[in-house]
């Protein structure tokens, strides 16, 4: 009797010495697969430069706006610096549906409750013709990136 429960503990204590070596491989094999947050990138393309009529596109995939003038165009972030809701475009001015901030033609601020103007994004043409831009790059607000003729800026 006596030695039925000595195999017994025997067997225990050996189970958990065997679980404690594996949960140490198991975190040390955590260790190759970090926690990392993947964003989009900041630079992306979006459509060719003749692809946008006049005025003002939303392109909802990368939430901003595309203005084109003539030859000239420029992009604005269509997030609301408030909340980060979608603003919209109201002929005149930009509107947050959801808290009320409204915004001038060129992102800035007429009516809160958002904290500070539109963004607005460096943007180019890209080797193969599309326009470029880079979120991660502010530029002023009188930036205007001007194509010739043949969609070249």
């Amino acid at each position: 009797m006596d030695g039925e429960r000595r195999k017994i503990l025997r067997f225990i204590g050996k189970g958990s010495v065997l679980a404690a070596f594996l949960a140490q491989i198991g975190a040390a094999g955590r260790a190759f697969f970090p926690n990392v947050l993947y964003e989009p990138p900041s630079r992306f393309k979006l459509k060719r430069p003749d692809d946008y009529p006049d005025g003002y596109t939303l392109d909802e995939a990368h939430r901003l706006y595309v203005i084109r003038q003539k030859e000239a165009f420029h992009v604005i972030s269509a997030i609301c610096t408030h909340l980060g809701c979608n603003v919209q475009w109201r002929d005149t001015e930009f509107d947050c549906p959801c808290h009320g901030s409204r915004f001038r033609p060129d992102g800035t601020v007429i009516s809160g409750p958002a904290p500070r103007p539109l963004d607005w994004f460096a943007t180019t043409v890209s080797p193969d013709g599309f326009l470029e831009v880079d979120s991660g790059k502010d530029v002023a607000r009188d930036f205007r990136l001007v194509i010739g003729g043949k969609g070249q800026a």
